[in-house]
């Protein structure tokens, strides 16, 4: 396994779920974060937790040069970015597309596909440059598995696995590493955020099932990460054993 001590790891939506429970994960290793999300106090507290170097970026994604310029004044020592963890996204509603509010359409492609794009647009060039690196995109089942109410969030996911595969044909021959993470039901902020802080709602989506949590996920991101540098995991599919992919759907008239 690759030693990840002196990695330097960038990690979006880090304020939370996936996002800090992977800077626990990597800062175990020893390795330097760069740490970023909207949330300045949570990341805050975040780095006060932790035991290695962090630097904090008060980021909005959706800002396109907020973005190009985060990157561009990283401090010299975490300037040199060996792995990308695109982790900020979310999902907004859930109601069938001809209900669907298109502020939550917007919200979703700007955040989940718009930001994405802009963070690995900036970093990437680095990491070519310098013949090493790893891009790991957090996707989601919702992009290979549609299911009521998920319209413009599973296509915001679908995206992310096409976008991180087209990106591993774009980059052959350079040694930079491309991954797709797609995680399936997992207990974080995500309901919540989802029905916009009902947390009765929240909780009701993991009624009667253990879910993944947010340390298995990093568990898996920090395993792609550390595997040989010539072993490039394209997409990696993570549900609990309470969930399975659905099968068609036949709608029968009365």
């Amino acid at each position: 396994m690759t030693d990840l001590s002196a990695s330097t790891v960038f990690i979006t939506g880090a304020s939370s779920g996936f996002g800090a429970a992977t800077a626990r994960r990597f800062a175990a290793d020893g390795a330097r974060l760069v740490i970023a999300a909207r949330r300045a106090d949570r990341l805050q507290a975040l780095k006060a937790e932790l035991t290695v170097p962090v630097h904090i970026l008060q980021l909005d994604l959706r800002d396109r040069g907020a973005v190009a310029a985060a990157v561009a004044g990283l401090p010299a020592e975490f300037a040199a970015i060996d792995v990308l963890v695109n982790n900020a996204g979310l999902a907004a509603g859930l109601e069938p597309a001809h209900k669907a509010s298109l502020d939550d359409w917007d919200l979703m492609v700007d955040t989940n596909i718009k930001g994405l794009m802009y963070c690995t647009r900036a970093v990437l060039p680095g990491m070519v440059e310098r013949k090493r690196g790893h891009i790991i995109n957090i996707g989601s089942v919702a992009g290979a598995y549609p299911y009521p109410g998920g319209n413009t969030y599973g296509g915001t996911k679908a995206f992310v696995e096409q976008f991180s595969l087209n990106l591993r044909n774009d980059i052959l021959g350079s040694n930079v590493r491309v991954t797709n993470i797609a995680p399936g039901m997992c207990e974080t902020e995500f309901s919540l955020v989802r029905f916009k802080g009902d947390a009765d709602k929240a909780a009701s989506v993991y009624k009667g099932i253990k879910p993944l949590s947010a340390d298995d996920i990093a568990e898996c991101i920090h395993w792609v990460a550390a595997l040989p540098r010539h072993v490039n995991i394209n997409i990696l599919e993570v549900m609990p054993v309470n969930q399975a992919f659905a099968g068609f759907s036949v709608h029968r008239e009365a």
